[in-house]
């Protein structure tokens, strides 16, 4: 009985023991989120109050207009511009692949006659890194070294991050629209549109991560001499 007992008081000091270290496990598992929630939501604040509520610039000229497709207005008023004389070219980044211009005259874009040759359609582009590396591939086809570049002010800094990774040398004048379905001043009172901002703010999270580890990897010995003799 004695044996018994005294394997019972083991176990029971092997659940407590076990139990004390899974506390503090777990409550370093909770402190952590915790703080990574507040520091996400802190940037989100700051990404939101740093996005563009104005146009900035309304006359520079630049060789190109380009246009992020995906978003309402983003067209019209890359349109306008080249009406306008802002550019010499307009170019629309991420058209579907079966849409011709001829397409987008009927349904979304009335192109006046005299501006056709001046619009360009990319095909190639699914998502904002393939806008960029899109645009980039045109620009240095077409031997252009600025661009005003056209599209949500709230996908701006993400796209501006990207398309400068892409072509650092590239001037780009941001143009941002407003479309009247983002509430962009009280964003938070209003369910789709913070959900918006929220996805925003994390896809930028990551761009901005990537962008970072690439510019790191550059500056490492061993990654350099594998790229270099591969």
């Amino acid at each position: 009985m004695r044996l018994a007992n005294h394997g019972r008081h083991e176990a029971r000091y092997e659940w407590r023991e076990g139990t004390a270290v899974m506390i503090p496990l777990a409550k370093l598992v909770l402190l952590t989120g915790t703080l990574l929630l507040t520091a996400w939501l802190v940037g989100l604040g700051a990404y939101t109050s740093a996005m563009p509520q104005t146009l900035q610039d309304k006359t520079t000229q630049t060789d190109a207009i380009v246009v992020l497709t995906g978003g309402s207005e983003r067209l019209e008023v890359g349109l306008a511009l080249l009406e306008r004389g802002l550019a010499q070219q307009l170019f629309l980044s991420g058209v579907g692949g079966e849409v011709t211009l001829d397409d987008l005259r009927e349904t979304a874009l009335d192109v006046p006659d005299h501006l056709i040759d001046r619009v360009t359609l990319g095909h190639a582009a699914l998502d904002t890194v393939g806008n960029a590396r899109e645009t980039a591939d045109w620009m240095k086809t077409m031997g252009f070294k600025s661009l005003r570049l056209v599209t949500a002010a709230y996908h701006m800094p993400r796209a501006l991050l990207e398309l400068h990774a892409a072509m650092p040398e590239i001037q780009i004048i941001p143009n941002p629209v407003f479309p009247k379905t983002v509430k962009q001043t009280e964003w938070w009172k209003w369910r789709g549109t913070a959900l918006l901002m929220a996805e925003e703010y994390t896809k930028f999270l990551v761009a901005w991560l990537r962008a970072k580890v690439i510019r790191l990897s550059k500056h490492l010995p061993g990654i350099n001499s594998e790229q270099n003799s591969s």
